[in-house]
């Protein structure tokens, strides 16, 4: 076996049309991950600066009342993915700024793709675009001609005539295919962590390590498909034209049909409508129930008997940031119920468009890429959940600054200075551990595993008759 594999790499290196392809693959592969690197430090760049001025401002801020300073609020910015040069996933168009103020959960905004001067459907050259299309393409092409040739020569009927094991034969051919798409996913991988030796840690390391490994996978499964189909019929002509077509249904149709089918099963609320609901259940109540109004009135009552007195002008304490603390925890509440939904919803998207995986290993190796990188979904909305929770004590602070803090005699209101905005901390994301999400991509791994093993038997025991002629 090993010396077939050896026979046809040392064909393919004669092939100067090959060989030529190849270098052109590198150099393609070596120059998006170069521009990929370059963009990726340059939006670092870019975000840091932009954070560090937003800081300064903060901590530099004159006297002013609290609540004041949390209508004024902060920004924070979505750190760059070092891996989103191998696959920006969803990166590039859910929004990098959040506003981060008193009363209000905002959007994340100024998306990469809406700052694009030029738009195209398949975004940017990167990575995973030809790692995803172009070397599965150029590995279909390849296993099928180490079948024909040999059909066309009559080497492999020969070889057949001499003993050697159909499946053997079959299975060498696969993986000398298999080791070529390898050698060009390792290159790939390499080249990104000579770009980014400065960077590297145990978990980018371990994440890097499972992409190389899932693309390995799958590049096995359409070789072995490729070479199977190949050998197996007469034609070998149709079995290309076969797993062309298999390989376009996978890649371009499914897809689309899967999601699209995925979104109106479990269709998300219009932007419109998630906002009416918001600003209802926060002035009248969760579901009609408690009003705000209401609620102020209880707030005031609980607070009088708290302190024991019987009037508001009676409190050693300023009554309003009471009441903005308040009306921030409720709001909470109705934030973690619309957006929980929200997140129930996407959850039974994503598990939808993960049964696809199923019929079609593409999908599979998709949700891997964007989930080993941390650039799907998953990761984004956990950065959000970061904010949000860091806006939470951000508001608090402020609030409670409003509530308790002790104004100076000669004050009209209460003024704090640039030292107490200073002991407020600064944003910190906390980048997502692969451990910590991994469970949601076992479905994905498992299919992967399956089509491989699939593959794997077709290989072993669909060849035992194989047309030679």
């Amino acid at each position: 076996m090993w010396q077939i594999i050896k026979n046809e790499w040392r064909s393919w290196f004669r092939n100067r049309a090959l060989l030529g392809t190849s270098i052109t693959f590198v150099m393609i592969l070596l120059t998006t991950i170069f521009l990929g690197k370059e963009q990726t430090y340059e939006q670092s760049h870019r975000f840091q600066t932009a954070k560090d001025h937003m800081r300064t401002q903060w901590v530099e801020n004159d006297e002013m009342h609290p609540h004041g300073a949390a209508h004024y609020g902060t920004y924070v910015f979505k750190p760059a993915n070092l891996l989103s040069s191998l696959d920006e996933g969803v990166s590039s168009v859910t929004g990098n700024v959040l506003r981060v103020e008193g009363h209000v959960q905002n959007e994340i905004v100024y998306s990469e793709a809406s700052q694009m001067q030029a738009i195209s459907k398949f975004g940017k050259l990167k990575s995973s675009l030809l790692l995803q299309f172009i070397v599965p393409l150029l590995l279909i092409f390849l296993a099928y001609q180490t079948i024909n040739t040999e059909k066309q020569s009559g080497r492999l009927k020969l070889l057949l005539l001499q003993g050697a094991s159909p499946a053997k034969i079959i299975m060498a051919k696969t993986l000398a295919t298999t080791f070529y798409g390898i050698g060009l996913l390792a290159l790939t991988i390499s080249a990104y962590a000579v770009f980014n030796l400065h960077s590297l840690d145990s978990d980018i390391l371990l994440r890097t390590s499972l992409l190389f490994v899932s693309y390995s996978l799958y590049y096995f499964i359409l070789i072995g498909l490729t070479t199977f189909l190949s050998a197996r019929w007469q034609n070998t002509n149709l079995a290309l034209t076969t797993m062309l077509g298999a390989w376009i249904i996978w890649t371009v149709f499914l897809p689309n049909i899967l999601m699209s089918s995925a979104e109106q099963w479990h269709p998300l609320p219009s932007r419109k409508d998630f906002k009416t609901a918001m600003k209802e259940d926060r002035s009248k109540g969760i579901d009609g129930h408690s009003p705000r109004d209401e609620r102020k009135k209880e707030l005031e009552r609980e607070t009088l008997e708290k302190y024991g007195v019987d009037s508001l002008s009676q409190l050693e304490i300023d009554f309003g940031g009471i009441v903005m603390q308040a009306d921030e925890e409720y709001g909470n509440m109705v934030w973690d119920r619309h957006f929980g939904n929200l997140q129930s919803i996407l959850s039974e998207q994503k598990q939808t468009y993960q049964l696809g995986g199923i019929l079609n290993p593409f999908i599979s190796l998709q949700n891997l890429s964007m989930g080993f990188t941390g650039s799907d979904n998953l990761h984004h909305q956990e950065f959000l959940f970061q904010v949000e929770a860091y806006r939470r004590v951000f508001i608090k602070t402020l609030n409670d600054e409003h509530a308790f803090g002790k104004k100076k005699p000669e004050d009209d209101y209460l003024k704090v200075g640039a030292d107490f905005y200073r002991s407020i901390k600064d944003f910190e994301y906390e980048p997502v551990k692969i451990f910590a999400v991994f469970s949601s991509y076992v479905f994905d791994v498992a299919m992967l595993i399956l089509w491989g093993l699939l593959s794997m038997v077709f290989l072993l025991f669909g060849t035992k008759k194989i047309q030679a002629l």
